[in-house]
């Protein structure tokens, strides 16, 4: 087997994912042949992987920071929520049903520890490292009897575990202290040490306070990250603010034309894979804002209706807030609109759901000649294609089937033949996710949008999103090398938890 590491945290969003892939980026800049795991995922921003499965895209990000393929192997459980109370379970990466929290909780998730550990251990024999990255907190202890994600994995793979605390929330100390305190002897004896993050200021001001906790828990700090701007990237869940320009924050520039582009994107309740606008905030001169209020679309030069995990539900949302007047309006004085994915279907037609919602027939916005159907089966592909005479790719997932009554193809294959969604005007829909990380094909997108809006806005020539993207993952790896101390946390992926490490009352009850 090879070495391991799970990094847990004190709370959701303490840093785990960004971590992870910082550790992975700075393992395989040593040389080293490493790969993420996530045992099981929640998340509505999702991905797909070239054999066709659908992982958490947190998991796939971690994938290109050890510069590796992702597969289903990296994330084998993931859970998409389609409400407060229940979620599809995708396992291996297809669904395999819907289930509340309860049912999960009561029985599923521990059947599943099997697979869980099965893929880790296919990972670790083939991997010189596996990183492995928890959900929440390991001290859930209402929870704890079925968790295959954090102390569950970590008790039966033998891995060691160093807690992340986000620092800027205030509280990292009690939170550490208490996170391990809330754990079984058993579990403790796996918990190796801390890792703070976001930490503005001067460190030696801190060190006091790390000193004490080491006499506290016997369990020392690997390192100190501190607080950089622009590093949100590929979120599992959330509507951050990093979102609205995290790419561009690494490479601020000025407007290469005379006007900046205003896109407003609708925040439509169960909002999936709003990574996909990360792309438009790349561009200088491009600003992003998530938008929840008919009047935010008045002075908007493009119009975003994003994927989600509820069509139905999105759509009675934008009626109810009058967003979809608003989006109505926009389309009618030829300013431009894009739906992508569920956001295309709801600008169709009508919508025919039997599956996600169970509502039956419902009229869509009527901006696009396209009838929806939804089927059980979900659509997961990897396809290629070209649009606006430049080349692009991108990944599906959705359920509704589009039958497109008319209008122009909006995305052709080589031969002119169209594969997907449609244009009417200055009104895009398609279900392809990820098609705006094509560098030309974007460009010319929002020449056609600049060209609608009336704006004199240029796209830069030399903009590229993957490029972009790399620099924040090196930038990830950048810290880890700099702030952690690498030559422990190396030891610990290689050797396991300290011996010896003391038990810290109360303990988990009995």
């Amino acid at each position: 087997m090879s070495g391991g590491l799970l990094v847990a945290g004190t709370t959701s969003d303490a840093g785990k994912s960004v971590v992870t892939a910082g550790i992975c980026r700075w393992l395989v800049r040593q040389g080293v042949k490493v790969a993420p795991f996530k045992a099981q995922n929640m998340s509505l921003n999702s991905f797909v992987t070239r054999e066709g499965a659908e992982i958490g895209r947190a998991q796939a990000m971690q994938a290109q920071a050890a510069r590796v393929e992702p597969t289903a192997l990296m994330n084998p459980v993931l859970l998409k929520p389609g409400s407060d109370r229940s979620s599809q379970v995708v396992l291996m990466g297809k669904p395999v049903g819907e289930m509340t929290a309860r049912g999960y909780h009561g029985g599923r998730q521990e059947a599943l520890l099997t697979t869980v550990l099965d893929c880790l251990a296919e990972l670790r024999g083939t991997y010189d490292a596996v990183i492995c990255e928890g959900a929440g907190s390991p001290a859930e202890i209402n929870l704890r009897r079925t968790d295959i994600v954090n102390m569950g994995i970590a008790r039966n793979a033998r891995l060691p575990v160093l807690v992340v605390g986000d620092i800027d929330r205030g509280g990292v100390f009690a939170s550490f202290f208490g996170t391990v305190a809330l754990l079984s002897r058993e579990d403790q004896e796996f918990v190796a040490g801390f890792l703070v993050n976001k930490f503005r200021g001067d460190v030696s001001l801190l060190e006091p306070g790390l000193d004490m906790l080491h006499g506290l828990t016997g369990r020392r700090t690997y390192g100190v990250l501190p607080f950089q701007h622009g590093l949100g990237i590929d979120e599992e869940d959330g509507l951050r603010v990093s979102l609205r320009g995290a790419v561009r924050e690494s490479r601020v520039t000025s407007p290469v034309g005379e006007d900046v582009l205003r896109v407003a994107v609708c925040a439509i309740p169960l909002m999936s894979n709003f990574t996909d606008v990360d792309a438009l905030a790349a561009e200088p001169g491009v600003v992003v804002r998530f938008v929840d209020r008919a009047e935010e679309l008045a002075d908007a030069d493009l119009v975003v209706v994003p994927g989600t995990r509820g069509t139905v539900k999105a759509l009675e949302w934008l009626r109810e807030r009058g967003l979809a007047d608003a989006i109505v309006r926009t389309a009618a004085e030829g300013r431009p609109v894009l739906g992508i994915c569920g956001g295309f279907q709801i600008l169709g037609e009508h919508i025919e759901d039997e599956v996600e919602s169970r509502a039956g027939h419902v009229d869509g916005l009527g901006l696009l000649p396209v009838r929806v159907r939804f089927a059980r089966e979900k659509t997961l592909t990897r396809p290629v294609g070209e649009a606006l005479g430049e080349h692009v790719e991108g990944y599906e997932i959705h359920h509704g089937v589009a039958e497109v009554m008319g209008g122009d193809a909006f995305i052709s294959d080589d031969d002119g033949h169209g594969l997907d969604g449609c244009r009417v005007g200055a009104v895009w829909g398609t279900h392809w996710h990820g098609a705006l990380e094509s560098d030309g094909f974007r460009r010319a997108f929002l020449r056609e949008v600049a060209a609608a809006a009336g704006r004199r806005f240029v796209p830069a020539a030399d903009t590229s999103f993957a490029a972009l993207r790399e620099e924040q993952l090196d930038r990830l790896g950048d810290l880890i090398e700099e702030h952690a101390d690498t030559d422990a946390l190396w030891r610990l992926i290689e050797s396991g938890a300290p011996q010896g490490l003391p038990f810290i009352p109360p303990g988990a009850p009995a």
